[in-house]
């Protein structure tokens, strides 16, 4: 794969560097370095797209609430879990 205006001459640094760029775990100066570079760079602005769509769609996912009986059933099952742990450490 070609260099990628120096983001790296592979894909997995070029990934490195968006994934680093979308969690704010730069420099001021990379961040600004990486943001110049996606404004030119249609392959990793796709990139780059994608990772924040995916990023939203499980943040998203992950803030719906299970529902009640759910909960329920899950929280009885840990008890009796429990409570057969309990049997078997006393035997």
């Amino acid at each position: 794969m070609s260099d990628c205006h120096g983001l790296g001459d592979c894909e997995d640094d070029r990934m490195k560097r968006i994934y680093e760029y979308v969690d704010g775990a730069l420099s001021r100066e990379d961040l600004n370095e990486i943001k110049q570079h996606l404004d030119g760079c249609e392959e990793c602005a796709q990139e780059h797209s994608l990772e924040c769509l995916i990023r939203s769609v499980v943040k998203r996912s992950c803030q719906e609430a299970a529902p009640q009986t759910l909960k329920e059933r899950i929280l009885d099952r840990i008890g009796h879990l429990e409570a057969a742990d309990t049997v078997q450490a006393d035997a």
